[in-house]
């Protein structure tokens, strides 16, 4: 991830070409797969793991092998990887486009709830997160939202307890809906969602 500004963190092979006998990580989190845990190292060890009773206990079943293996093909292809895999295409989404897709959403929102919130894009950095970047901060965009009649907390509770939940934060008395987590094609449910959490109809997703 070092090519797209983020901190370089030591790959897995490089940890065994340095003599390391084991190494442990996820099949989730950075790497984008289904969640699972992978050993690799030195055949001897390995294979003792792999005789131990609880290896059976906690043997991944063929749909989840099935998501690691398409996992792993795709970074054959990096470009590819980059742009299918969620995770690693909100990691690597430029600022730029993430910034478009705020303004529109705060077009979308003001049109909507102007009345009953005020509506601004913000500098909100991201972080990746997880035990290989957990300080990591990317810039980032957000929406923020403020009630004029409830308080940020009750917009908050509403949005969580929409179907889907949204997912915020409240910083310095603001609500805010961060544009790097949001997928193209998720902006007329979210808006839907936040006017019904405001006490609206939602009627921007009808």
């Amino acid at each position: 991830l070092a090519q797209y500004g983020l901190p370089p963190e030591p790959m897995v092979q490089a940890s065994v070409a340095a003599g390391v006998d084991l190494v442990t990580f996820s099949g989730d989190k950075l790497l984008g797969g289904p969640q699972a845990g992978i050993i690799v190292g030195k055949k001897e060890l390995v294979d003792r793991i792999a005789k131990n009773p609880l290896a059976r206990a906690l043997r991944l079943d063929k749909m989840t092998l099935a998501a690691l293996e398409a996992t792993l093909q795709l970074y054959v292809h990096p470009e590819l990887a980059r742009r299918e895999i969620p995770a690693l295409e909100m990691l690597t989404r430029p600022l730029a486009q993430v910034a478009k897709a705020a303004e529109r959403l705060a077009g979308d929102l003001s049109e909507r709830i102007a009345d009953r919130a005020e509506v601004l894009v913000v500098d909100d950095p991201s972080e990746a997160g997880g035990g290989s970047l957990p300080t990591a901060g990317i810039p980032g965009k957000a929406v923020a939202v403020v009630p004029r009649e409830i308080s940020c907390e009750i917009l908050e509770a509403g949005l969580r307890s929409h179907e889907p939940p949204v997912i915020a934060r409240i910083h310095r008395g603001r609500l805010l809906l961060n544009l790097r987590t949001i997928a193209p094609g998720e902006e007329k449910e979210l808006v839907a969602a936040v006017e019904e959490a405001l006490g609206g109809k939602g009627r921007f997703a009808e």
